[in-house]
């Protein structure tokens, strides 16, 4: 589009906003995935185009100006529908045959979509899905943003943007190395874990602060001497008997192929669980596809994993 005899482009707009929530031109650039030089020129170049000044710069930090804050709302008014039209766009160009973005965490998708995709398919084969795993706050993030067109994930902060379903209860197991005095009991009491360090993964997973939370209520501490980069690397941790860790349920019925290595065990009258959800943007044309198939999923993971986890049958949230 042109304005002042000059092109305004979509991607200037999409600058300005990541800029204006972020207030920080290098976690701005990250999140867009371009430099922080290309980031701050189209920043220039959009304001000389408007003639105006759309942040204040100083040693101290950025700043939205007067001026800026009154264009965002529109500017994302913008960019949503923009979304929206190309979302529209695609669903009319796709017929029966589509294939959906799906985003799910790395500690999740593995240890769930072989059990249930294959059944999916068979029941849906014009559905597909393009799956890509990140930490769930990224995974909400691009959501909003338009870089997926699903979810599945904890969905620990809501938007009233997103509409979610819960699909399921996972466990998380208690594990201790097979010589460990506690080894070889089913159930270990709460009071036990107190004053004990726990494994966990390293801060850049949501596991980790889920466990954290845990350990909280134990009064149990997280060791961040030694911190797992992945699940299997977790569960070696453990093997090695440096410790002892919470890991999924999903993980544990679908990795430990050697339970003579460790032990697998819960706490005593303390249900530990972590809930799932399929979610996707409000003003998605798929929402009626999303709610079917939340369903489907639902009855799919229920015949093949009922028992590793529970299934949640309930109203939407």
């Amino acid at each position: 589009m042109l304005l002042n005899g000059k092109t305004l482009s979509l991607n200037q707009i999409r600058y300005f906003v990541t800029v204006a929530k972020q207030l920080n031109f290098r976690r701005a650039a990250q999140i867009l995935g371009i430099s922080q030089p290309t980031l701050t020129s189209q920043i220039s170049a959009l304001e000389n185009t408007l003639q105006l000044t759309l942040f204040e710069r100083s040693r101290s930090g950025t700043l939205l100006s007067a001026q800026g804050q009154s264009l965002l709302e529109s500017a994302e008014n913008v960019l949503k529908c923009t979304l929206q039209f190309s979302e529209m766009a695609q669903a009319l160009a796709d017929g029966e045959t589509t294939t959906y973005r799906l985003g799910i965490p790395p500690t999740l998708g593995p240890y769930l979509l072989p059990h249930i995709l294959p059944d999916i398919h068979k029941q849906r084969p014009g559905l597909k899905f393009y799956v890509r795993e990140a930490a769930p706050k990224q995974l909400q993030q691009g959501l909003l943003a338009g870089e997926y067109d699903i979810i599945l994930s904890p969905m620990s902060n809501r938007d009233s943007q997103i509409q979610v379903q819960p699909l399921f209860l996972e466990p998380l197991k208690f594990v201790l190395p097979a010589d460990h005095p506690m080894s070889g009991r089913g159930f270990i009491e709460p009071e036990e874990i107190q004053g004990q360090k726990i494994l966990a993964l390293e801060d850049r997973h949501h596991f980790h602060y889920q466990v954290q939370e845990i350990c909280a209520q134990l009064g149990a501490n997280i060791d961040r001497d030694y911190e797992g980069t992945s699940l299997d690397t977790l569960r070696q941790m453990v093997v090695m008997g440096m410790g002892m860790a919470f890991l999924p349920g999903l993980y544990v019925h679908s990795e430990l192929h050697n339970p003579e290595a460790l032990h697998v065990c819960e706490l005593a009258d303390m249900p530990v669980v972590r809930q799932h959800m399929l979610a996707w943007r409000n003003t998605s044309p798929a929402r009626a596809t999303f709610r079917e198939l939340s369903s489907l999923m639902r009855s799919v993971i229920n015949d093949r994993l009922a028992n590793a986890v529970s299934v949640t049958d309930v109203t939407p949230l």
